[in-house]
């Protein structure tokens, strides 16, 4: 869970997960509080010994990418979970998203916020904002589904679910919300079918914390698109396979699809 000024979700966001029943499983909570100036590193430090979260301090805020990437190097879960503390996303649909994955169905879900004939985003103080973001995310998602052979909803959704095998190695480099691109870009061309799974999706507004910058953002998706379908993929395996000193390009032989 990364944490950057979300004083008034992050609180109720770790207790809903703390609060699930899953059968079977459970669930440890990796926090990267990314030196907020609105309070929530206070809130998070409340957590501080708790069972089950584990909480890492980083000095200054580097984008969302980088706090996700930081979690990653301290997980020890057998499946994977990437949750916000803005609560756009309810974390009911947590059964939905794991099913297909303790079945052995697949190894990869993505939680789908689209809903046929509805507009994704409803932003009633600004409804051509809205749109404008609206339209742009179904250009986007064409672009993806055309570079990387797929046909995807949602492929920037919040809800990435995997076993942390599929990742275990991979070298992610970006920071910000290129990182949604990077993740999926990456396993996909490792050859791991996602599988869309329907998600309840309430969208926030800007005035109300949204992160994304319009100017800012937008290129560092389109070079995401561009450089992650076409660089080698470095993977270094340390348990059972390659020495930790070896790095194999494996984008020219991807495993079986496995969605």
């Amino acid at each position: 869970m990364p944490v950057f000024n979300e004083a008034e979700t992050v609180q109720e966001a770790i207790e809903r997960v703390r609060e699930l029943d899953l059968p079977d499983t459970q669930i440890d909570i990796v926090i990267v509080e990314s030196n907020s100036t609105d309070g929530s590193r206070e809130l998070v430090a409340k957590f501080e010994g708790t069972p089950g979260i584990r909480i890492f301090y980083e000095p200054e805020p580097r984008g969302k990418g980088h706090a996700v990437r930081e979690a990653l190097k301290h997980v020890t879960g057998e499946i994977l979970l990437i949750q916000d503390a803005d609560l756009e996303y309810s974390v009911e649909d947590y059964p939905a998203l794991l099913a297909p994955i303790t079945a052995g169905r697949v190894d990869f879900t993505l939680g789908c916020r689209h809903v046929p004939g509805q507009p994704m985003r409803v932003m009633r103080e600004n409804r051509v904002l809205g749109w404008v973001i609206n339209s742009a995310h179904w250009g986007f998602t064409v672009l993806f589904d055309v570079f990387y052979g797929v046909r995807l909803h949602d492929p920037f959704t919040m809800y990435k679910v995997f076993r942390r095998e599929c990742v275990e190695g991979i070298e992610f480099e970006s920071d910000r919300f290129d990182f949604d691109w990077e993740l999926v870009a990456k396993m996909i061309r490792l050859g791991y079918s996602p599988l869309e799974v329907p998600v309840t999706y309430s969208a926030r507004s800007f005035a109300s914390g949204k992160k994304v910058r319009l100017f800012r953002d937008p290129p560092t998706w389109l070079r995401a698109c561009i450089r992650f379908r076409f660089a080698p993929i470095a993977r270094t395996i340390t348990d059972g396979g390659l020495p930790a000193s070896d790095q194999a390009e494996l984008s020219s032989s991807p495993r079986e699809p496995t969605g």
